[in-house]
């Protein structure tokens, strides 16, 4: 998994490497005050047969040399390393979510159908920003806090041997105490981030459906379930901070034990003659340089179990596999008649499911307009979802102008499609982006003139703002006609060689619904319409009615053929009292 991130890492080592030799100039820096200290007592304060003038200009002397080094030199340093850092980690971390955001956008409707997306923001959010940590402080903190103890030991056994000895003899048992709440904090962590991933899911749904709360003045019970969720998370969350607050217990115990060891022994040492107060004071001067970055490495070694348990979940997001992939040597479509063959086409969503389609053979011609009705549940959305490769086919083929559609790149193919559905997004942009996002060079005139054709156009001038009016989160500032007449003239300007209209008008009041259906009857012209419908007078005009029963084909001919014969169609159309 580490050689997985650190594969969005490579490009940056060098620039990584420069921050890591600006650090060791930064933290080295501060090594030299102990040796100032020692200096000052040994060779200025108890220094013999030195006169007092003397004593003053030395002292003088190495103050500038001290303040040059550290108001001149380490401010620029400090800035620059700080500054690179943060640089080099953020532009890491756009990498990986410009990578994770194509990868979200290949994953099939399956995906999207079993998994909450308040969790998967959490993952490329939340998560994602967390692994920052292993980059600021795994490949950049944790190595200089390690250069400055092999520094500051460096330093310290030149001073004094014994003493220095006394001073790491505790190394071994801190080392355990890292060893082993490390592994454990790893999985709580884990836990929690879950947990809070949970909580994000839940408020996500519950904040998109407040109307339906609301409604149905659910306010305490949502209030409860919200309450259980957030009960999980809180759990989790005192769970990893009880071992982190046990692994903080046990290695600053061992870390305060190493002062006590270094002072006692050192002043026996003093006593002896064996070592100048100087190297004293410098040595207990050195044990905050010493222990310090060791109190940091366990403060790494939290930060890291936090970093390295998204990682787990940011790449299990990664190593979700593609439903719906272009097969090898697969080509673009090409030029597009619109003729549609079924053949054998059966589809269920898991081995495990039942077959939501069965035996599936229809031939579509070139611009033909096909209706499929039936009841709901019957599997009508399901095959129209199949065209465009939503999902794959089980078993069976689906072809168009004679290619089968797992042939061709699913770009090129959904590029030849237009699809307006019941419940259309608009994303909270303006009136005019959200039309463009069809085709996303097109000129104000076609936009113009894409909405004129879908009856767009005098309800758009109406607004305060006209085409530039922002439609808020998924158009909720208009209304459900509104919004469908921007989805056609998305299509209008796209203008595609097959349509496929998924229960466009059930959603919506009669007078709506007869606005776009003149612009639908407009729009399907000269081009191979497919419709999804349940009120089966908005379809009376299609060339061929298919009627679906529990994932068949049941019955397939015009309106006024099924109305004679007198089947299940003439059933469902006397039930819709027409």
């Amino acid at each position: 998994m580490i050689r997985r991130y650190m594969q969005f890492v490579k490009p940056y080592y060098g620039i990584i490497a420069l921050t890591i030799l600006i650090g060791i100039l930064k933290f080295g820096i501060p090594l030299l005050i102990p040796l100032f200290v020692a200096y000052a007592i040994d060779d200025i304060i108890l220094a013999d047969g030195i006169p007092y003038d003397e004593r003053i200009s030395m002292l003088i002397q190495v103050l500038i040399i001290f303040g040059l080094i550290f108001v001149v030199l380490r401010p620029p340093v400090e800035y620059l390393r700080q500054y690179l850092a943060q640089r080099t980690s953020n532009k890491i971390l756009y990498d990986i979510r410009k990578k994770l955001y194509g990868h979200l956008q290949m994953l099939s409707a399956k995906f999207y159908a079993n998994n909450k997306v308040g969790e998967v923001i959490s993952r490329v959010i939340n998560d994602v920003e967390q692994t920052k940590d292993f980059i600021m402080t795994g490949l950049m903190n944790v190595w200089l806090d390690l250069v400055t103890i092999i520094i500051a030991l460096v330093i310290m056994f030149n001073l004094d041997v014994q003493l220095t000895l006394a001073s790491i003899v505790i190394f071994p048992i801190y080392i355990f105490g890292v060893w082993f709440f490390f592994g454990r904090l790893r999985r709580k962590t884990r836990n929690r981030s879950q947990a809070l991933a949970e909580v994000q899911g839940f408020l996500h749904e519950r904040v998109q459906g407040i109307n339906v709360v609301k409604s149905f003045a659910i306010e305490d019970h949502e209030e409860e379930r919200f309450d259980k969720t957030n009960n999980n998370f809180l759990t989790k969350a005192l769970d990893h901070s009880r071992w982190t607050a046990y692994s903080f217990m046990v290695v600053n115990t061992i870390t305060d034990i190493g002062p006590l060891i270094v002072v006692g022994y050192g002043t026996f040492l003093v006593l002896n003659d064996n070592i100048s107060v100087g190297v004293l004071a410098a040595f207990v001067a050195y044990l905050e340089r010493l222990y310090g970055p060791l109190r940091r490495l366990v403060s790494s070694s939290t930060a890291l179990t936090q970093s390295v348990a998204s990682m787990d979940r940011v790449f299990h997001l990664f190593d979700v596999p593609y439903d719906v992939k272009d097969e090898p040597g697969a080509k673009e479509i090409g030029y597009v008649e619109g003729h549609i063959r079924l053949e054998d086409v059966e589809f269920q969503y898991s081995e495990n499911d039942h077959k939501i389609l069965n035996n599936i053979n229809l031939d579509i011609n070139v611009g033909e307009t096909v209706a499929f009705v039936g009841m709901s549940g019957g599997g009508k959305s399901t095959l129209v979802s199949l065209i465009p490769r939503f999902y794959d086919v089980t078993s069976g083929s689906i072809k168009i102008d004679g290619k089968d559609v797992r042939d061709v790149t699913v770009r090129s193919l959904r590029d030849k499609l237009g699809i307006v559905m019941q419940d259309n997004i608009l994303f909270s942009d303006s009136i005019k982006e959200n039309i463009m996002l069809a085709k996303p060079g097109a000129t104000e005139d076609e936009v113009i003139l894409a909405a004129k054709r879908a009856n767009a156009h005098d309800f758009i001038m109406n607004l305060e703002d006209g085409y530039e009016t922002t439609v808020g989160e998924r158009g909720v500032k208009l209304s459900g006609g509104q919004k469908q007449r921007i989805a056609i003239a998305r299509v209008f300007l796209k203008n595609p060689p097959i349509l496929i209209l998924d229960e466009a008008t059930s959603a919506l009041d009669l007078e709506s619904e007869a606005i776009i259906q003149e612009t639908i009857e407009e729009l399907s012209s000269d081009r191979t319409t497919l419709i999804v419908a349940h009120r089966l007078s908005t379809v009376t005009h299609a060339d061929k009615i298919v009627v679906i029963e529990n994932g068949e084909i049941v019955e397939t001919g015009s309106h006024s053929d099924l109305m004679i014969k007198d089947g299940v169609y003439r059933n469902l159309y006397d039930i819709q009292g027409l």
